[in-house]
């Protein structure tokens, strides 16, 4: 199926064809981030790169983004994002049961990040990554939820975290200022019976991989000085086709989500859409007809961060003091693969 190709409702819509499940029984103890001290502003990608701060701002929304130190890397990121979780939920890291990580841009093909995460932590536990791209969180908390909910976990902890600064092409104006680095984790307990995923979509078309892709440094194409001189192992991307991809996707998988829990866009406190660009935020909040201030973004200060998006401005949102016991909110990431991951989750 073509990744132009949906399903048609009656009243002329088009929807995902991906199934929407409830996964309730589970609920958030605490929540972390990190980024980088390194800040990259527009007016440092002119003098380095020559590229134009303006069409950045007019284009995407972003004004700086982080990118990790030469001595760091995506595990690194993930370990501090871990550490200030369990520090906010007062859990000590004994207790972890399980670890999953969401990541496209690993520390080397394996082990997984999440083994050297779990080594850093001293965490006794079963790890594993999930390659999702910028919908990698939305996968591992699903993941996650569905050992909590089994009862064969009692303590889980998320991660999504990415150093995008590693794969995008310092030559390419219309990719290399969209992105950052950063990581963000929650900690999974069980819950009540109200508490959890209200309703969730998990979706993927494999048939629109090549609009954002890497294609080199796998088994496909392995590393070689032909491919790196082609400029092979840089990130690549059709921007017009993913956009619209973007948008229709954000609001089709939200409206799904939400007829699935019964709910309507007044009943979200918070709806934190993965931060990619402005224009999609905008344009998908406006088809879903969400007020501006309920909508989340911080993409002005740290750009597309991808499996690190929706962490990261969940745990700003949480750290603020704006999340609430019975608040409805509403996340949604989607990127390469092509993959999304929307989901409705009851505080």
């Amino acid at each position: 199926m073509s990744v132009l190709d949906r399903s048609v409702s009656g009243n002329g819509q088009t929807h995902p064809t991906a199934r929407t499940s409830v996964l309730t029984g589970v609920r958030i103890l605490g929540t972390g981030s990190y980024v980088p001290d390194w800040v990259v502003t527009n007016h440092d990608l002119l003098e380095s790169h020559g590229f134009d701060p303006e069409w950045i701002v007019n284009r995407t929304g972003i004004h700086e983004r982080r990118f990790a130190r030469p001595h760091q890397a995506t595990s690194d990121l993930c370990a501090h994002a871990a550490t200030r979780c369990l520090a906010a939920a007062g859990v000590d890291p004994s207790e972890i049961d399980l670890l999953v990580v969401g990541t496209f841009t690993p520390d080397m093909a394996f082990p997984s990040t999440a083994n050297l995460v779990q080594d850093r932590l001293k965490l006794n536990c079963p790890a594993f990554d999930i390659q999702a791209a910028c919908a990698g969180f939305a996968f591992a908390l699903a993941t996650a939820a569905q050992f909590v909910a089994a009862g064969t976990s009692r303590r889980a902890l998320v991660i999504g975290g990415d150093c995008n600064s590693r794969v995008i092409n310092p030559g390419d104006q219309k990719s290399f200022p969209l992105f950052g680095d950063g990581a963000g984790a929650v900690l999974l307990a069980p819950g009540g019976p109200e508490q959890g995923m209200l309703a969730y979509q998990l979706g993927s078309d494999g048939a629109g991989g090549d609009l954002l892709s890497r294609p080199a440094c796998g088994s496909r194409i392995p590393p070689s000085v032909e491919a790196l001189g082609e400029g092979l192992h840089y990130l690549t991307m059709d921007g017009r086709a993913v956009f619209k991809w973007a948008v229709r996707i954000l609001a089709d998988s939200a409206l799904d989500v939400l007829r699935k829990a019964d709910c309507t866009v007044n009943d979200v406190r918070w709806f934190i859409p993965h931060q990619a660009n402005v224009r999609i935020i905008h344009a998908a909040s406006d088809v879903l007809g969400f007020d501006r201030d309920v909508v989340y973004k911080n993409l002005e200060r740290y750009g597309n961060t991808s499996a690190g998006s929706i962490p990261l401005a969940l745990d700003e949102l949480v750290r603020d003091g704006r999340v609430e016991p019975g608040d409805l909110l509403l996340t949604s990431g989607f990127g390469a693969g092509l993959n999304w991951g929307t989901v409705l989750w009851r505080w």
